[in-house]
């Protein structure tokens, strides 16, 4: 455990931090602002840095000393940022920064060999159909999707465009799984999803949810209310009208 408090002859070097700091940083090294504890015998000094870029920074100077003795050692001088430092975004592999959209003709988007969401064709996939076909001679995919991402295909439909949360879903006269312009999907997904054939819809050609649905619903049916009956009394002129 580091004492809270910096050794007091580590805390009193300040002068030998900032020479380091300065064979280090020249005049980009500012005023002293303060030392810390990092362990018996071991604190580091911090001054302010004018690094061009580098908002924020400080020099860190890192002093030491052996039990018993009064001398003091630098161990390393290093530029850190502080609490109110401008960083740069924390890096993110590439493959992690890809979004839907993203992805333009002539494009290429390589799999992970582990992908979690893909097993190879010859391993069953618990999904009938699925399996039927990867095991046909000459037919069978290298890979197929595998339960975990089939679930998470299902669970990203569900809860998006075309999923029943949706204020379309919400005001549609009937589900999407009882109209006639829903294309089911193969295999396990079929009880959950399918594809809208109805091309004045706005989801035509896109998976939705069986519970989904919208305004185009194959048996919507608008009720036209009939002619109201005249009431009160007619007011005849006695003008003939004659046609043509």
């Amino acid at each position: 455990m580091s004492p809270t408090k910096p050794d007091s002859v580590c805390a009193a070097a300040v002068e030998i931090a900032r020479s380091a700091a300065l064979e280090v940083g020249g005049d980009q090294v500012g005023d002293h602002v303060g030392v810390r504890a990092e362990g018996e015998r071991i604190a580091t000094h911090a001054f302010i840095a004018s690094v061009p870029g580098y908002t924020g920074w400080y020099w860190a100077v890192s002093v030491a000393r052996v039990p018993r003795s009064k001398v003091v050692t630098v161990d390393e001088v290093v530029l850190l940022p502080g609490d109110a430092a401008v960083l740069a975004p924390e890096w993110v592999p590439w493959s992690e920064r890809l979004r839907p959209g993203d992805l333009s003709p002539g494009d290429l988007l390589p799999s992970e060999p582990d992908d979690w969401r893909l097993v190879p064709g010859y391993v069953a996939s618990d999904d009938p159909e699925v399996d039927e076909v990867a095991f046909e001679l000459g037919l069978g995919r290298e890979r197929v999707l595998s339960r975990e991402g089939r679930l998470d295909a299902a669970a990203r439909w569900y809860e998006g465009d075309g999923g029943p949360e949706t204020a379309m879903a919400r005001n549609a006269p009937a589900p999407c799984g009882t109209c006639g312009f829903l294309l089911p999907l193969a295999g396990s997904l079929r009880a959950g999803f399918g594809v809208c054939g109805n091309e004045v819809a706005g989801t035509d050609g896109r998976v939705v949810s069986v519970e989904y649905g919208c305004g185009a619903h194959s048996e919507a049916v608008v009720d036209v209310p009939p002619l109201a009956e005249p009431s009160g009394e007619i007011y005849d002129d006695g003008e003939i009208i004659e046609t043509v």
